[in-house]
């Protein structure tokens, strides 16, 4: 990289801060961040722990992109500074870390640029996610359960909170569906990316004849909501069954008879919890997951509709597929969606799904 090409690269990170800094609203969002600093030294703040956790997740979010834009204005700063130094006196060995450095700040610029892009009204939420098995038995709920691995590898290397809501394991291995209530901000905005069917080719460990077999899993992504939803729910409409809570055992599901499960009858839509050893309570946060459940069936729908008025055929639901892992007769993941792929499989299912999600995203700016 050349002076000149630095000077250029240096120009356009200037022009996207100045374009970031038109559309974050800095100034209220600091005055926001005083605002709500000062409410949490208010001595009760603590006495409804659950309205504290939202204040302290918006609170995070708000520091987080305050800093992290004030981060780069430094940054571009310094590197103007270090670029004016070069131009009086060639440096080798400093040119060779400027050039390091503005590398680092384009890429780490266009990653908040795709942060930017969960703007809509509840990508800052937590996420409920369910993980459901497809046909297949044995081989499906195994892959049921390495896609519950790969999700909370993923949560926990963002720093993400995961809580096990509901857990029915596989017959003889693995998991025939699972809840998990994962908490970070935009943890919605970034998982409601990997709504859809996911779909396995390997080798079967559990098949004596070493045959090839193509199993399916469904993840389907909704909103936690911590406050009241403008969704109708007419008790008339529901089914509440009670049972004993059953899971993985030790610290992921209690075991009285306390899980709820709630059943929407005009949709068929179905929400089990076991979380709590109070049934009321997991009466209550089954009511929340049925509400963000049906949010997602009407967006959903209104997205359909789009898509008809557009002319388009393509099929958005719970049957569509957006990913194969492959795992034999080659190693490769691969989105439908976008086209992004990657022969790196160990990665991905240790969590590496940055890549998936970003791809989508990016796609939002074309």
């Amino acid at each position: 990289m050349e002076l000149a090409e630095i000077r250029n690269e240096l120009d356009k990170s200037a022009k996207k801060l100045a374009d970031f800094r038109g559309s974050l609203d800095l100034e209220n969002k600091e005055m926001r961040i005083q605002e709500l600093d000062e409410r949490m030294l208010d001595p009760e703040f603590w006495n409804d722990q659950d309205a504290a956790q939202v204040v302290i997740s918006e609170l995070n979010g708000l520091k987080d992109i305050v800093n992290t834009y004030r981060g780069f204005e430094d940054s571009q700063e310094n590197m103007e500074m270090t670029l004016e130094l070069l131009k009086e006196e060639m440096d080798d060995e400093l040119f060779e870390e400027l050039g390091e450095e503005v590398t680092s700040h384009k890429q780490e610029l266009s990653d908040f640029e795709l942060q930017m892009l969960l703007s809509e009204p509840y990508d800052k939420n937590n996420a409920i996610v369910e993980l459901h098995s497809g046909a297949g038995g044995t081989e499906s709920q195994d892959w049921c359960s390495m896609l519950l691995r790969m999700y909370t590898r993923w949560a926990e290397k963002r720093g993400f909170k995961v809580e096990t809501l509901d857990y029915l394991a596989g017959d003889e291995a693995g998991v025939k569906s699972v809840t998990l209530a994962i908490k970070g901000h935009n943890a919605y905005g970034y998982l409601k990316a990997e709504k859809g069917v996911h779909r396995l080719v390997r080798i079967s460990p559990f098949d004596s004849s070493g045959r090839r077999h193509t199993s399916f899993a469904s993840c389907e992504v909704m909103p936690e909501f911590t406050g009241d939803i403008e969704i109708e729910v007419r008790n008339e409409d529901l089914k509440i069954d009670t049972y004993r809570a059953s899971g993985a055992g030790g610290q992921h599901i209690n075991t009285t008879d306390s899980a709820v499960r709630i059943t929407h009858i005009p949709t068929g839509a179905v929400v089990t919890c076991q979380q709590e050893r109070s049934q009321i309570k997991n009466r209550d946060k089954a009511m929340q997951m049925l509400k963000a459940k049906l949010y997602a069936l009407k967006i959903e729908e209104q997205e359909k509709e789009l898509l008809e008025i557009r002319g388009e055929q393509k099929e958005i639901g719970w049957g569509s597929q957006i990913r194969s892992y492959v795992f034999h007769p080659y190693s490769m993941v691969k989105d439908h969606r976008t086209n992004y792929e990657t022969g790196n499989l160990s990665a991905v299912m240790d969590g590496d799904i940055e890549g998936f999600i970003n791809s989508l995203l990016r796609s939002k700016l074309q």
